[in-house]
């Protein structure tokens, strides 16, 4: 279970004089050695340097590593005025929350359809015009929206266009990260970008509803305009190492089986794939229906505000408890075993009616949430070669999205047919089972890689 654009998700140049040897498999399977610079590529555990557990502050110190970091804070500003205001014209517009699952499924749908050809790309060419031309596409959008708001098509329109744009510019972001930062502090750099990501949705969310009944929702979407030309701007001046792969024309098929090449060819990632349907069929409904829990069983509307905070509570929490008390975050350990913590959660959502135990338990659901958002994509980064790492976010995108789709259309019929509480029953286990897949994966493909 997620909510809002943060705890939905799961997301540059090497520091000079690091020169690490890596192991990992070639496109045709075998294994072969090179000299990577800043980043490694191993298909071995990694055990992190005590002081990389420490490292945020200094990272921020660092011209590459700041930029990247403002330019996403300043992308999640502008998202959470758009997530936060758009719902509002959506509900009075059409009157039905069905109207409002509409701008849901058309964010959904640009990942299905152009997350393939985005992550082919993001390998091809340069990491950085590709995220100032998704910011640079998408500050057209919100401006229409801002004058236009009142149009239910154009908002579905406008919601699909900065969906698609998002497509392109987070799948590059992720695959840059470890260009920026020494291999041993992605984690500290990952929390440091979904610390800044997790407090602008909570300063920024009330603000611009605030903004959006008093001022109007045309000042909050030219927000969100702003921000996509502000963040382009900062990512102009980032460096990036030299990528000499040369974009070949091909069909769209291709470039789909590039995406499911690029998960199934590293034995590791095919079992996260496994775990993250399983996680997102159970956390599209649970977060879109969180509301209705709160309605019927958690005090209502006052209710539900409440324990959006606990989660937010927790997710901010998330990363310093990470950094402070694990030894070796990326294991992957602490990415499926935050499945099963979030599963009990959910079990337990679906049993009490007492809303302090409710909004406790969701603290614990934001702190998993975010402390598992991390280490995946920390671990990915690192086991990922460079030359393939775009396409193995993108099919992770498009894993996770379809699994939500098929959650979110589920998810309302059987509230409807059985109840809320059978909502919360079955996401729980489906998240035990996301656990439970991700730990005899693990270990296989780790006998898997001993015995090569």
């Amino acid at each position: 279970m997620s909510v809002g654009p943060v705890w939905t998700a799961p997301v540059i140049r090497p520091v000079a004089g690091s020169v690490l040897v890596a192991t990992h498999p070639d496109s045709n399977g075998t294994t072969s050695t090179r000299t990577a610079h800043g980043a490694a590529m191993m298909e071995h555990d990694l055990v992190i340097d005590a002081d990389a557990r420490h490292r945020a502050r200094p990272l921020l110190s660092r011209p590459a590593y700041r930029r990247l970091w403002l330019a996403r804070t300043i992308s999640q500003i502008g998202d959470v005025a758009q997530f936060t205001t758009l719902a509002l014209p959506l509900i009075t517009l059409t009157g039905s929350g069905l109207g409002v699952s509409g701008a849901v499924l058309a964010e959904i749908a640009p990942v299905l359809l152009l997350a393939p050809l985005a992550g082919s790309l993001v390998d091809r060419l340069p990491r950085v015009r590709v995220m100032v031309a998704a910011d640079l596409a998408r500050v057209l959008l919100p401006a229409v929206l801002s004058v236009w708001h009142d149009k239910v098509a154009v908002a579905y329109a406008v919601a699909f266009g900065l969906s698609a744009g998002q497509v392109f510019f987070s799948p590059a972001a992720q695959s840059l990260l470890p260009a920026v930062v020494e291999d041993d502090e992605l984690v500290a750099a990952n929390s440091g970008i979904w610390t800044a990501a997790v407090t602008a949705q909570v300063l920024v969310a009330p603000v611009a509803a605030v903004i959006a009944v008093q001022v109007g929702f045309g000042a909050a979407f030219a927000v969100n305009s702003a921000s996509f030309a502000l963040s382009a701007l900062v990512l102009r001046g980032l460096p990036e190492p030299a990528r000499p792969t040369a974009v070949s024309v091909s069909s769209p098929f291709v470039h789909a089986r590039e995406a499911l090449t690029a998960l199934t060819g590293i034995p590791l990632l095919k079992v996260l794939a496994a775990g993250q349907f399983l996680a997102a069929l159970s956390a599209g409904a649970t977060s879109a229906l969180l509301v209705v829990l709160a309605q019927e069983r958690l005090g209502g509307g006052g209710g539900y505000g409440l324990l959006v905070a606990a989660i937010g509570l927790g997710a901010a929490a998330g990363p310093l408890l990470l950094l402070k008390r694990i030894k070796d975050p990326r294991r992957p350990l602490f990415v499926f075993g935050p499945y099963a913590v979030r599963g009990v959660v959910d079990l337990v959502l679906a049993a009490v009616t007492a809303l302090p135990l409710a909004a406790a338990a969701l603290v614990v659901y934001g702190l998993s949430t975010s402390t598992g958002n991390v280490t995946f994509s920390s671990l990915v980064q690192s086991r990922v070669p460079d030359e393939l790492r775009g396409r193995a976010f993108a099919g992770f995108d498009v894993v996770w999205q379809s699994g939500r789709m098929l959650s979110l259309l589920g998810g309302g019929l059987l509230a409807d047919a059985v109840g809320i509480r059978a909502v919360y029953l079955l996401g729980g286990l489906l998240l035990l089972a996301a656990a439970a897949v991700s730990a005899a994966g693990t270990g296989a493909a780790r006998k898997e890689r001993s015995e090569r």
